[in-house]
C-alpha cells in the first residue's frame, strides 16, 4: 500500500469545455486496473461538450448541482450525494447550472486496446443547455 502522488490542479481545456472549469486527477488508470476518476469544479454556467465514453461513465455529485444531458434532449438536475450513471457510448454533456458552482467525481474506465476512451463532439447549445430539467426528488 502507497499513497498515489498529487497532481496540480489543470484548468479543463477550452476545446472540450465552455466556461471555466478545473480538475484534480485521483486516480490515472493504470496496468492493471483502467478505473479513471476526476475531481470536477465547474463555475457558474460551465459545461462539458458532447462526449461519450466507450465504457460508460460515473458522475457522482460532491456539492452545488450538477446538470446532466443527454441527445434526446433530456437533462438530469442531480444534487450532492445523488449518482448519475452514462451508459457506453452515450453522448452526453455535464455541467454546472447558470446560478451555482458544482463539484463531482468523475469516474470511467480506459481500454488497453489504444481504443480512445472517451470521444469528444461539439459544445452544447444554448437552448439545448436551458431545457426543463428533470430531478428525481
Amino acid at each position: 500500500m502507497e499513497f498515489v502522488k498529487r497532481r496540480a490542479t489543470a484548468k479543463a481545456p477550452a476545446h472540450r469545455f465552455t466556461g471555466d472549469a478545473w480538475f484534480d486527477v485521483v486516480q490515472a488508470g493504470q496496468e492493471p486496473s483502467p478505473m479513471r476518476a476526476d475531481l470536477v469544479r465547474f463555475a457558474p454556467g460551465a459545461r462539458t461538450h458532447w462526449h461519450s465514453h466507450v465504457l460508460g461513465q460515473t458522475l457522482h455529485v460532491m456539492s452545488g448541482v450538477a446538470l446532466v444531458g443527454t441527445r434526446d434532449g433530456t437533462v438530469l438536475e442531480a444534487h450532492p450525494g445523488e449518482t448519475v450513471a452514462c451508459p457506453p457510448g452515450e453522448e452526453h454533456w455535464h455541467g454546472a447550472p447558470p446560478d451555482r458552482f458544482m463539484e463531482h467525481l468523475a469516474m470511467w474506465e480506459g481500454v488497453w486496446d489504444g481504443t480512445p476512451e472517451t470521444d469528444w463532439f461539439e459544445p452544447v447549445a444554448e437552448e439545448q443547455y436551458a431545457r426543463p430539467r428533470t430531478t428525481s426528488r
